[in-house]
């Protein structure tokens, strides 16, 4: 059954949803990380995708403390994902208390640096942001367009034994109008072997139910939760089945 892995994204310490690439209008959640993260732990959830926004815009790591605090008061598995750029900055996230740690800028950059690290610290650990607008690799806090082509860049980790595989279509993110479905069918077609986590435009249940049904692994979300579309409720008949 599908993972359900909310997301938590951190600016200026605060929880927030910032509009793709614009980081002077974020919209402000009440709740702290840590409170989110503990509402989340308390409603069965395992797994959460937690973003580093000052860190993807600084290219490094900024918020490892609240990383800290978040695993230290809570069991859940952290998919951490914003600024980490060196080996330092991923022994820090993992020093810190991640599970899983979520590259952009180095996958689609660096490739024979990132590749290292799936021996490093194996296949279980690494997840590949394959974030994309109109087909092409979107990196740094989706401030820059790569030119790079999603599915090659896919392709080329592919081959070199990738398991994760978390993609965003950024045209459809934060706005609300439903996943990129055909998309996430066109990768697993091509990769079947992929764990695909599918991030951007969930509005509903329903949403999630249809991305399980395609062969989905995970789907990441926050919209829709911090607005009130969501609740986590309705989210238990997936964690019991997973």
């Amino acid at each position: 059954m599908i993972q359900i892995i909310p997301s938590i994204s951190i600016f200026n310490g605060k929880c927030v949803k910032v509009p793709p690439g614009d980081f002077e209008h974020p919209i402000e959640y009440g709740d702290s990380p840590l409170d989110v993260a503990q509402t989340f732990a308390d409603h069965g959830i395992e797994r959460v995708h937690l973003i580093d926004l000052d860190g993807a815009r600084k290219g490094k790591v900024v918020n490892y403390e609240i990383l800290q605090m978040i695993t230290a008061y809570t069991d859940l598995h952290i998919d951490f994902a914003g600024g980490i750029q060196t080996d330092s900055d991923i022994r820090t996230a993992f020093e810190c208390g991640a599970k899983f740690v979520t590259s952009a800028s180095v996958a689609a950059t660096e490739r024979a640096f990132f590749a290292s690290w799936l021996i490093s610290y194996g296949r279980e650990r690494i997840v590949l942001a394959a974030d994309t607008k109109d087909g092409k690799i979107i990196t740094g806090g989706w401030q820059r367009n790569t030119g790079i082509d999603l599915m090659e860049l896919i392709d080329y980790y592919y081959e070199r034994g990738i398991k994760y595989v978390k993609c965003t279509d950024v045209n459809l993110d934060g706005q609300l109008q439903g996943p990129a479905f055909p998309l996430y069918k066109q990768i697993l077609a091509k990769y079947p072997d992929i764990q695909l986590l599918a991030s951007g435009g969930v509005r509903s249940v329903a949403d999630i139910e249809k991305l399980a049904e395609i062969g989905v692994y995970g789907v990441m979300f926050g919209k829709a939760y911090y607005e009130g579309l969501i609740n986590l409720k309705d989210l238990e008949k997936f964690m019991q089945m997973s």
